[in-house]
C-alpha cells in the first residue's frame, strides 16, 4: 500500500466451481510476556528518570469496525482491551508501574464479554492495576516528584504521529502541561519507533504468516477476476480468504481498482464493474495477530495483457527487481530509491511519455516537495516512493528512516514501484512554456496508454546475508496469465456449454 491457522482453503470462483489451495503450516508462536517486558526495559534504558505515560486506544464510538489496539501500546504491553493506560515511574534505577483499565462492569460485560480483572492483570504484567478513573489523580500527584513526563503517542498510525492533536494521549499531555505550569513534558515516541523499527524473530514469523495468508487471497483473486464482475466481489473474496485462513482482518482498506480506478493510489470504494481490456490493481493484504502484510498485484481483466499494458507492467517489474538487487545490510536507502526511478525513467523514455530520466516539468505547488516546484517528469507517473516499513502498522517504522538511512538486519518493508497513466493529469499542470511543449508532445500518448495503472508490491526482510522476499503470489507476466487462464479452463467457457443449457440462460 503507497506509508491460529490450520485450515485448508476452498475458494469459490466466479462461476461457482471450487479451486483448492494449501493453507500455510503450523501457526507461529504468539509473542510472550517475557518479550513484552524486554521491550519495556529497552524503552526505560533510554530514560534516566521520569514518568512514562503509554496510552492505549479508546473504546470505539461506532459499531464497525471493531476495536483495534494502537501499535505502540500493543508493542509494549500486548494488552488488547480498550481504555487502558500504562504508567511507569523510573527513579534512582528503580521502576514501578501501574496499568489503568476499565473497572468491572457486570451488566456491560453481558455485551462485551468478561474483561480482565485487576489481580490477574497485575500477575501477568508484574505491575499494579487500577481503575482508569484513577489515572488523572495519579498523574497529578506524580507531578510532586518533579520528574519529567514522557508520553508515547497513541495516534492511530505511525505516519500520523506528527499531525496528531486530538488523540487521548495528546489531550492528556496538554492538560497536564496546562494544569502544572513548568512541568517538563517530553515525547518518547521516537524511542519506541526506533525499537519497533528492528523486528525480532517472533515478529518476522507473524509477518510471514500475514504474507502467506495474503498470497492465498491474491491467488484466489487471480482465479476469479473476469469482465463484467464488480470490484467488490474481488474485495469480498480476498477478505473472506484472509479470515477463512486465520487472519485478524484486512491490514488496511482494501484497494481493488479497475480501469480509471487503477490510477488512483488509495482508491477503496471498490464498486465499479470491471470491463474487458482493462487492468485491475489489487492492493489488498491481511493482518495476523496485529502484524500487517502489504501486497499489490495488477491483473488483466480479460486474462491477457494487451501489448501496451504488458510494456508498462514490465517496466514496473524491472524496477522492482532492480531495487531487490540493491538491498543488503549497510546499503544506503537512497541507492534503492535511485535504482527504481532510473528504471522507471528509462522505461517511460522508451514509451515516449517523458523526455528523459532527468527531464523536468513545472509542477503544482507541493507536488514533489521541492520549493521551486520543478519536478522530474517521471514523478508525474509515479508520485510515491518505492516502499515503506511494515509491522504492527502497515506503514511501520524502519531503521533506514533515520540515522545513516541505511538498511539494517531486521528491517521489514515493502518494495512497490508503480506507474499510473491518467489522461487528465496534464490538466492540472501550470501553463508555462516548458509545460506547453511537454503537454503537446505527450497528449496523444496519454490517450494511447490511458487508464493503465500498474503497481507490484512485495514484502521483504533484511537478513545478515541479504534480502528475503516474504510474499510469493505470482507476479511475472506469464505466471499471472497462466493462473488466470487455468481458471478459465477449469470453469469452462460459453462455447463448452451444451446448447440446451445455453438456451435456458
Amino acid at each position: 500500500m503507497p506509508a491460529a491457522l490450520a485450515l485448508g482453503l476452498v475458494v469459490l470462483s466466479a462461476g461457482g466451481a471450487g479451486a483448492q489451495s494449501a493453507a500455510p503450516g503450523a501457526p507461529p508462536a504468539a509473542i510472550n510476556a517475557t518479550e513484552y517486558a524486554t521491550r519495556r526495559d529497552s524503552l526505560l534504558a533510554h530514560i534516566d528518570s521520569g514518568v512514562v505515560v503509554i496510552p492505549g486506544a479508546r473504546e470505539p464510538v461506532q459499531h464497525y469496525p471493531r476495536f483495534r489496539q494502537t501499535p505502540s501500546f500493543r508493542y509494549l504491553t500486548g494488552f488488547l482491551e480498550p481504555d487502558a493506560t500504562l504508567v511507569l515511574v523510573k527513579r534512582e534505577g528503580r521502576t514501578t508501574g501501574t496499568m489503568f483499565i476499565q473497572p468491572p462492569a457486570p451488566r456491560t460485560e453481558f455485551y462485551t464479554g468478561t474483561r480482565v480483572r485487576y489481580d490477574e492483570l497485575a500477575r501477568e504484567l508484574g505491575y499494579g492495576a487500577r481503575s482508569d478513573e484513577d489515572l488523572n489523580p495519579v498523574l497529578d500527584s506524580l507531578t510532586a516528584t518533579h520528574l519529567p513526563y514522557y508520553f508515547v503517542s497513541d495516534a492511530e498510525s505511525e505516519e500520523f504521529v506528527r499531525g496528531d492533536s486530538l488523540s487521548f494521549g495528546r489531550a492528556l499531555a496538554r492538560r497536564l502541561a496546562t494544569s502544572h505550569i513548568g512541568l517538563d513534558v517530553r515525547d518518547a515516541t521516537p524511542i519506541v519507533e526506533a525499537l519497533r523499527a528492528r523486528k525480532g524473530a517472533a515478529e518476522i514469523a507473524l509477518i510471514k504468516r500475514a504474507a502467506e495468508v495474503s498470497d492465498l487471497g491474491h491467488r484466489a483473486a487471480m482465479q476469479a477476476v473476469a469482465p463484467s464482475m464488480n470490484e467488490y466481489k474481488i474485495q469480498a473474496l480476498m477478505e473472506y480468504t484472509f479470515r477463512r485462513n486465520g487472519a485478524d482482518r484486512p491490514a488496511y482498506a482494501s484497494i481493488v481498482g479497475s480501469g480509471p480506478n487503477s490510477t488512483t493510489l488509495h482508491y477503496d470504494a471498490d464498486d465499479r464493474v470491471m470491463r474487458a481490456g482493462e487492468v485491475v490493481v489489487m492492493d489488498v493484504a491481511a493482518e495476523y495477530q496485529g502484524y500487517a502484510a502489504d501486497v499489490t498485484r495488477t491483473l488483466p481483466v480479460s486474462g491477457t495483457f494487451t501489448p501496451d499494458q504488458r510494456a508498462v507492467y514490465q517496466i514496473v517489474r524491472d524496477a522492482q527487481a532492480a531495487a531487490e538487487r540493491q538491498v543488503k545490510p549497510g546499503v544506503p536507502a537512497r541507492q534503492e530509491v535511485d535504482s527504481v526511478f532510473a528504471v522507471l525513467g528509462a522505461g517511460l523514455t522508451r514509451l515516449g511519455l517523458i523526455d528523459s530520466a532527468g527531464a523536468v516539468f513545472d509542477a503544482p505547488a507541493g507536488f514533489c516537495g521541492r520549493p521551486d516546484n520543478v519536478c522530474r517528469q517521471v514523478t508525474l507517473f509515479c508520485p510515491h516512493g518505492p516502499g515503506h516499513g511494515l509491522g504492527l502498522d502497515v506503514h511501520d517504522p524502519a531503521q533506514w528512516y533515520t540515522g545513516a538511512h541505511q538498511f539494517g538486519v531486521g528491517d521489514v518493508f515493502t518494495i512497490e514501484p508503480g506507474l499510473y497513466i491518467r489522461p487528465g493529469m496534464i490538466d492540472v499542470l501550470p501553463d508555462t512554456p516548458r509545460n506547453r511543449a511537454f503537454i503537446a508532445r505527450i497528449r496523444p500518448l496519454l490517450q494511447r496508454y490511458a487508464n493503465i495503472g500498474v503497481r507490484i508490491e512485495d514484502d521483504y526482510v533484511v537478513t545478515p546475508t541479504g534480502l528475503e522476499r516474504l510474499t510469493a503470489a505470482p507476479r511475472e507476466i506469464d505466471q499471472v496469465e497462466a493462473l488466470m487462464h487455468h481458471h478459465v479452463a477449469m470453469v469452462g467457457t460459453p462455447a463448452r456449454r451444451s446448447p440446451s443449457r445455453a438456451g435456458q440462460r
